[in-house]
């Protein structure tokens, strides 16, 4: 899965919203009760699932065009991408190859 953004500052973004959002939400309750749970939801959102997915999309956002997965008869390796490949805006296509086991 693709969990990645952008830009980094725009992941960045989705993160302060999301954690502000549930911690807001937990803080609050003894001020304004239970209701305010209601927010933590929207946090799950903004993480695009869970706190979790978000950290994976930040190491895939950070690492996006520098890093080139090649693999030849079922062997995967992880070298850095050619400047002359990197485009600026557009992802790369995820493709998964399945390695075969002996």
């Amino acid at each position: 899965m693709n969990f990645a953004s952008k830009s980094v500052p725009r992941h960045l973004a989705r993160g302060v919203i999301g954690f502000g959002l549930i911690i807001g939400s937990i803080a609050l309750v003894p001020l304004a009760g239970p209701a305010t749970l209601l927010a933590a939801p929207l946090g799950l959102i903004a993480f695009r699932g869970c706190p979790t997915c978000w950290m994976v999309g930040l190491a895939q956002t950070i690492s996006r065009g520098r890093l080139e997965r090649n693999c030849v008869d079922g062997v995967c390796t992880l070298t850095k991408a050619d400047r002359a490949k990197r485009t600026t805006d557009e992802p790369t296509p995820d493709i998964t190859v399945p390695a075969t086991s002996q």
